[in-house]
């Protein structure tokens, strides 16, 4: 039985999710190092492996000039909601981190719709608005203790991604293939990094370097699901499940970091897994495409 583009859609965005959890756990791991360092090698696989698929394809490095302010808006954002949520990752809880890093998906669907014109049903609106609230019980015991500012830059982390994720489905809407966005993305990022890692390098041992290439082979795996996902579907029918990277990374920080999270995260994550089943049998309901 062949799968609708939402349902791949949403597979997609669940395997992009574990992968992305899986991306800041060798994060932690990676140690003391500048953000920036550990961003430059997060973009280093995906950028590797979208230039192999690029160079294996037809289309090879073509893109529309009249989508070239969306590729640059795509990447600009994306790179500083890579900054910011690496600096949550080493500042907060894992699935805190996570949390906040997954408000991108409320961000989408309110910037799709001044955006990309798509209209957002009160269901709809009303599944995402409950996971945002979810979230918001995951974040309150961060934002009541001496990690402020990490949340604050955590929670713009998540802004800057949601713009991100708009323009990947603008851009697919407008005919431009995975590989590309993915290729242009991760080079701007790398090249954004450069001169501050000129500036202030911190050199990296075996082990870092060993969980670093992992930080970037499941930032790619993320990457291209995420870039996928956003040109199956509609924002506002797929973004939700974005949110099970937090409970993916509750998960990953329990075994390996020994973190348990308290009673109003457990709370949170109850709201969002209802917010996510609620929307999937809407969408069924409703027959999306």
């Amino acid at each position: 039985m062949m799968l609708s583009r939402k349902n791949r859609g949403i597979i997609c965005i669940i395997l992009s999710s574990l992968s992305f959890a899986f991306m800041n756990m060798f994060l932690k791991m990676a140690g003391d190092l500048p953000s920036i360092e550990k961003s430059f090698f997060r973009n280093l696989i995906a950028a590797l492996l979208a230039f192999i698929m690029l160079m294996r394809s037809n289309t090879r490095f073509h893109l529309q000039k009249r989508n070239l302010y969306l590729f640059i808006l795509r990447s600009l954002t994306g790179t500083l909601g890579i900054f910011c949520n690496f600096y949550a990752v080493d500042h907060l809880l894992l699935s805190d981190a996570s949390s906040l890093n997954k408000l991108s998906p409320f961000f989408v669907i309110v910037f799709s719709y001044f955006v990309l014109k798509e209209k957002i049903t009160l269901p709809q609106l009303s599944c995402v608005v409950a996971a945002f609230i979810g979230s918001m019980f995951i974040v309150k015991p961060s934002f009541a203790s001496d990690s402020l500012t990490a949340s604050v830059i955590g929670f713009l982390g998540g802004m800057f991604a949601g713009f991100a994720y708009t323009c990947v489905r603008k851009l697919g809407n407008r005919g431009e293939q995975g590989p590309m966005i993915v290729f242009f993305f991760s080079t701007f990022s790398m090249l954004a990094c450069i001169p501050f890692m000129i500036a202030d390098f911190q050199p990296i041992s075996g082990t870092q370097l060993i969980f670093l290439l992992l930080t970037g082979v499941a930032a790619a795996g993320g990457q291209f699901g995420i870039t996928a996902a956003y040109t199956y579907a509609p924002g506002r029918e797929i973004s939700v499940y974005d949110y099970t990277q937090i409970m993916f990374s509750a998960v990953l920080g329990f075994f390996f970091f020994g973190q348990i999270p308290d009673g109003w995260s457990f709370l949170g994550y109850i709201v969002i897994i209802a917010a996510g089943v609620t929307m999937f049998f809407y969408n069924r309901k409703h027959g999306g495409n």
